[in-house]
């Protein structure tokens, strides 16, 4: 059974903290609900971000989401 939106975002704020790697691939989350369909579960890790709670995180090829709290900035400062 598909889990509902709110358990969805509980689900992927979980993995995004607890994940050893820091920013995470839309992909990295599909584990989170795999009878979620990938579009949806991409619109609510978007909806996390306008929320606040995820941040975008870009390589410059790619864009990755984690929480604000895990990553770190160009001079190595936890946070931004």
């Amino acid at each position: 059974m598909q889990l509902t939106k709110e358990a969805l975002k509980a689900a992927i704020l979980e993995k995004a903290g607890t994940s050893p790697k820091a920013q995470l691939y839309i992909k990295d989350f599909y584990a989170c609900d795999p009878e979620t369909k990938p579009r949806d579960l991409k619109n609510v890790a978007n909806d996390l971000v306008k929320e606040g709670k995820l941040m975008f995180w870009s390589s410059g090829s790619t864009t990755m989401y984690a929480l604000q709290s895990r990553i770190k900035n160009e001079e190595g400062v936890a946070g931004i």
